[in-house]
């Protein structure tokens, strides 16, 4: 299975390409949650790619040592004069490790900047979260992010072969792909290479935590309910190490950023009615989700009510890839007995998502939220509407348009 791994070209491959082709203006940010592929993509870019280049990883170099960044620098720059090149790329791999790490990059690429040197630099990492910080506290106006979310239905099925049902149930992290027919050693893998490595390296590194084990507990109950409404108040009553709904609300928030499940607001017009509601949970990839599910492929199958939430969270988890690349907001709606899974905003454009996974399920809530609200477009999904296979295969900024 690790041969096709490595053959797939995700279609990110041609934007790094491009952008490294054109001539030096910013720093070049690959991001993206675990397990995504991320440092395979910059190593098929740079087979591929006829410019000279530089590669480094900071795996085993130590937190404190941010010189080793300027001393990365400087190996390009002197591969760049030494052997009179044009240009030269610079590849840092997991640069988010090290302590203060934007100051570093920013002086080193201010200075060449200033001297007219040509470093092309591209800068990727396992932390979504880490980077993000340092992205934002100090090089602003600096760089441009590729954003790489979670394998498609289309790339796992290109890849792994996998079909529509397994997609629903074990998701698409490639890694685990190979061992979803044996379920233990799969939860495994999800448990310490995504959850694990998340939770301990990412976000309990250098985030203040005053209760790790409420995080954990907090991440394993939203995931459980994605594609729920659960009221932080309820959570709390199911937390053993209980906190206040502002600390649920800042660790969901946390889980979030690292790309793993979010809590969506409703949809209202009153921008804090939004902030006020009952949060629905929603998985990044559903493999967060059957992680913690009772019962295997088999019996999750045939069990109608168990697999129309897997089934809508499936919907929900590609909503929210796309969004994370796409740049557009994502809502429920709910009011009374009426409802809509997933209401996507992008500008002053809205757009209503209903899933319908079985016959039973009332689709009314979409027609009274276009009475309403008058959306862009109204998409149902499943038994009656767009098949989900295709849906999941949709690039959703296509709605807006």
């Amino acid at each position: 299975m690790s041969n096709f791994r490595i053959m797939l070209q995700r279609s990110y491959f041609e934007t790094v390409i491009s952008r490294l082709n054109e001539p030096r203006k910013f720093i070049q940010i690959i991001e993206g949650p675990r397990q995504v592929g991320k440092s395979t993509l910059i190593k098929q870019v740079l087979k591929q790619t006829s410019l000279p280049w530089v590669h480094f990883s900071a795996d085993n170099v130590p937190a404190t040592r941010t010189a080793w960044i300027s001393d990365c620098w400087a190996t390009a720059r002197n591969k760049l004069q030494m052997e009179h090149l044009p240009e030269v790329i610079l590849v840092i791999d997991e640069v988010q490790k090290l302590v203060n790490w934007g100051e570093v990059v920013k002086k080193e690429w201010d200075d060449d900047t200033f001297n007219d040197m040509p470093v092309k630099v591209v800068l990727l990492g396992s932390s979504r979260v880490r980077l993000e910080k340092g992205l934002s506290e100090s090089l602003k106006g600096r760089f441009e992010a590729i954003k790489m979310p979670n394998w498609s239905l289309n790339e796992m099925q290109e890849a792994f072969g996998m079909t529509i049902d397994e997609y629903i149930y074990f998701g698409g992290y490639p890694g685990a792909a190979a061992l979803r027919n044996d379920l233990d050693r799969w939860r495994e893998y999800i448990s310490s290479s995504i959850v694990d490595a998340t939770i301990n390296n990412d976000i309990l590194v250098d985030t203040v935590i005053t209760k790790p084990a409420l995080l954990r507990q907090t991440f394993e109950l939203s995931s459980a309910y994605s594609g729920q409404l659960v009221a932080l108040t309820k959570m709390i009553g199911q937390l053993q190490d209980a906190g206040n709904t502002t600390t649920l609300t800042h660790y969901l928030d946390l889980l979030d950023k690292s790309g793993m499940v979010c809590g969506l607001n409703k949809y209202a017009v009153d921008k804090a009615r939004r902030r006020k509601s009952i949060p629905k949970y929603q998985v990044y990839n559903n493999a967060l989700m059957s992680l913690y599910c009772e019962h295997d492929f088999a019996a999750a199958r045939t069990n109608h009510k168990l697999w129309g939430r897997l089934y809508e969270s499936a919907v929900g988890a590609h909503i929210m890839n796309c969004a994370y690349t796409g740049r557009f907001k994502v809502y429920y709606w709910r009011e009374g007995g009426d409802e809509v899974d997933f209401v996507l905003v992008k500008d002053t454009k809205v757009v209503a998502i209903e899933v319908k996974s079985n016959h039973e399920k009332d689709t009314s809530g979409l027609h009274v939220f276009q009475k309403l609200f008058h959306p862009h477009r109204s998409v149902l999904v499943g038994e009656g509407g767009i098949a989900i296979e295709t849906f999941l295969a949709s690039d959703l900024k296509e709605l807006f348009t």
